[in-house]
């Protein structure tokens, strides 16, 4: 077995931090001998070695003349020879477990790919909470809290390659009984994505490369693009969870799924920035996104959101995310916090109105009293006929404190659907019956 915990693509630069200490034992240990001499014979700590090729593995463009994508390629070539050595060294039942922990895709579609060109199937994955919370690096930045141990194994080398649609379906096949399992065992938050990289990954990495079926041009099934579909796969499964429906009957907009993940698992209470980014991207989301573009978190320095004619400011005591979000932390904005005017209205970029946006509007209208205006929203956008959008209320009303505003206000708004519900089978019932 061999175990390594690699480095973590652009998050960490190892040897600028060694060069603080590097400096002080160079001095302290000059004329010692000579091997110490010859070891620290440069100013600073090694850096990457353009004409060896060889160095400190970690992809800054810095290094590279400023070109990411040479920077990039000179990482996942680099990590690729590592896992070669690791591959030739080990035994044809061992195993090579790595480390990893990073928030963005690029970084595991980078390692996975590495692993993949190293001749490894990835057959298991674990989230383990190896990170300690009150690390610097946690405290002041989206650091994730859990790192997650992948298992590999050697590839069979006669393995040809494979095709998209029978990845895919043994993809889904791995994972479903794993999702329930998972579920069943009390795993939540972004360790339930995580869980899901191990048995998703081998149906795609026993074959040297998968080649889209429909392709005329055999072009390749990328890992980007078969990591998207297993995190929507997932994403599914838990917003199913929270909706209780099986996944897959209807998708849910990313934004809703994205809000309905974060609610489950933290509330209104701070949550880790780690945790929210994975599951943003997870939900086809950025960061960046949530905060400026749907206004549903709050980052340490957010400002609330532009206020309709007529609106007063939310006292602290009315709102239930009140408490300003510090560094390396996202609070989930409520529904009086989301008052922007365009919110329910219109959406950005030709995208689908979020249908949060909508049960927020009409908590809005509904708290202003106006019961026309209410009908007269659900009638233009045929909410009444809309199931998802019914069980969005349930699961919310559920989510929501007892006794508290919101409870109230959705309840209130459930209870107007069913009866609109109801006395329009009345009404059709009664026309049938003069009819017949």
């Amino acid at each position: 077995m061999i175990v390594t915990d690699p480095p973590y693509y652009d998050a960490i630069p190892y040897s600028d931090l060694m060069d603080f200490f590097y400096v002080w034992l160079r001095r302290a240990l000059n004329g010692l001998s000579a091997e110490m001499d010859n070891a620290f014979a440069q100013t600073l700590a090694p850096k990457w070695n353009h004409d060896t090729k060889d160095g400190e593995l970690i992809d800054d463009a810095a290094r590279h003349d400023g070109n990411r994508d040479v920077s990039k390629k000179t990482y996942e070539e680099g990590m690729a020879r590592a896992f070669q050595a690791c591959h030739a060294a080990l035994a044809e039942h061992g195993r090579l477990v790595i480390v990893f922990a990073h928030k963005h895709p690029d970084a595991w579609e980078t390692l996975v790919t590495a692993i993949i060109r190293a001749g490894f199937v990835v057959d298991g994955s674990w989230p383990i909470s190896t990170e300690m919370p009150n690390r610097t690096r946690a405290m002041a930045s989206a650091a994730l809290a859990s790192s997650v141990w992948l298992i590999c194994r050697k590839r069979d080398p006669l393995a040809k390659v494979g095709w998209d649609n029978r990845v895919m379906a043994e993809m889904r096949e791995n994972i479903a009984t794993q999702l329930r399992d998972y579920w069943d065992a009390g795993i939540r938050g972004p360790d339930f994505v995580w869980a899901a990289t191990g048995p998703a990954m081998e149906a795609y990495s026993k074959y040297p490369a998968v080649i889209k079926a429909n392709s005329p041009t055999k072009e390749l099934l990328s890992v980007k693009e078969f990591l998207d579909a297993v995190r929507r796969i997932v994403i599914e499964f838990v917003v199913g969870r929270v909706l209780h429906i099986e996944s897959g009957i209807d998708r849910l907009d990313s934004v809703t799924s994205y809000y309905l993940l974060h609610r489950n698992d933290f509330g209104f209470e701070k949550a880790p920035a780690g945790a929210c980014i994975l599951y943003a991207v997870s939900c086809g989301l950025s960061d960046a996104e949530l905060e400026r573009t749907w206004n549903l978190v709050k980052v340490k320095g957010s400002v609330m959101p532009e206020m309709e004619e007529g609106e007063e400011e939310v006292a602290d005591e009315d709102c239930e995310a009140s408490e300003e979000a510090s560094g390396g932390e996202f609070i989930l904005r409520t529904w009086k916090e989301r008052k922007e005017k365009r919110m329910g209205f219109e959406s950005v970029g030709g995208r689908e109105i979020p249908l949060i946006d909508r049960v927020h509007r009409l908590m809005h209208l509904w708290k202003d009293g106006d019961v026309r205006k209410v009908d007269d929203y659900l009638d233009e956008y045929a909410l009444r006929q809309n199931e998802l959008f019914k069980r969005l209320i349930q699961s919310l009303i559920e989510l929501s404190e007892q006794a508290s505003e919101e409870r109230s206000l959705l309840e209130s708004l459930s209870n107007h659907l069913g009866a609109k519900a109801a006395k329009a089978d009345t009404t059709r019932s009664l026309g049938l019956d003069l009819e017949t």
